[in-house]
């Protein structure tokens, strides 16, 4: 009886533990300026036509391509800590 009452314990907190795990990673969602983006530098720059934009294709990208980009996908700066008085 003991080792059943046990092994339910168990169970229930490698589940607890599953789903807060699951909880944790969600998917980040892309603006419409991003879509649009990246499915223009797909059309022009994915030679392989993996649906990813690898190393080596990134690199062929035009200056105004990369400026785009750059501007679509700039990364938040995080919001900084004031220690002045």
């Amino acid at each position: 009886m003991k080792r059943i009452l046990v092994a339910l314990v168990c169970f229930a907190c490698a589940a607890t533990l599953t789903a807060t795990a699951a909880e944790g990673k969600k998917k980040r969602e892309l603006t419409e300026e991003q879509k649009t983006v990246r499915k223009e530098m797909m059309e022009k720059y994915d030679a392989n036509k993996d649906g990813k934009l690898d190393k080596e294709e990134r690199a062929k990208f035009a200056k105004e391509d990369k400026q785009k980009w750059a501007k679509a996908f700039k990364k938040k700066k995080p919001a900084s800590t004031n220690t002045e008085n």
